[in-house]
């Protein structure tokens, strides 16, 4: 079994269910959600989430709402008035130009306000069960540390990743990976020595040669 699969192997173990953090009944409630979380914990989001849904219940209540109205309730996600202004846009294009439903399409993803690649990729990879490589800062630092791509350009990573991930596992990978970045592989303090990830690590072992050195 090569590296990249005892990888996939140690992350499947740790996390059997590769679920997207942020809690949704509707496709377009995903699509609201993961605007919120930029800047944002998925915890915050998922406790402001229920009183703005229950406030604007169907995707028809976002569309016709003005952004003053939606920003009471998503306050204290941060940039909350940029992102009223993604929410009600977007969804004013997912009824008037997609049948109000969130497009199953890349390109017409990212024609959707507020919504860039690593959106669309989550949107692709849990609503339709597409092949998708979410690009965000655990999996870009991860992926680096690990020897798995190279660089912190978000499509740089994600092209790096597609070429050598089976196209079933990338989606799931990419939530495996963000849980792990907070559990161990945190940015500025990792648990190393609990990691079972370890025996993979360039910059672990980086680390080890250096001491060995001096």
């Amino acid at each position: 079994m090569d590296e990249l699969a005892q990888i996939l192997s140690v992350l499947r173990a740790r996390y059997p269910d590769a679920l997207c953090a942020l809690q949704y009944r509707k496709d377009y409630e995903l699509m609201i959600a993961v605007r919120l979380s930029a800047q944002c914990t998925d915890k915050r989001v998922n406790e402001i989430a229920p009183a703005l849904f229950a406030r604007f219940p169907t995707l028809e209540c976002f569309a016709e709402a003005t952004p003053e109205e939606v920003e009471p309730y998503i306050r204290s996600c941060g940039f909350f008035r940029q992102k009223a202004r993604d929410i009600v846009a977007a969804c004013q294009a997912l009824r008037d130009r997609f049948g109000g439903r969130v497009p199953d399409s890349m390109d017409d993803l990212l024609t959707l306000p507020g919504v860039g690649r690593k959106t669309a990729n989550l949107l692709l990879g849990d609503l339709y069960g597409r092949p998708a490589v979410v690009c965000d800062t655990h999996c870009i630092r991860i992926s680096n540390r690990l020897g798995l791509a190279e660089g912190k350009e978000p499509e740089k990573v994600e092209r790096q990743l597609r070429a050598i991930l089976p196209p079933e596992e990338s989606s799931a990978f990419c939530h495996r990976i963000v849980l792990f970045g907070r559990d161990v592989c945190t940015a500025r303090r990792p648990r190393c020595a609990e990691c079972p990830l370890r025996p993979f690590c360039r910059e672990f072992r980086g680390q080890q040669t250096k001491g060995t050195s001096e």
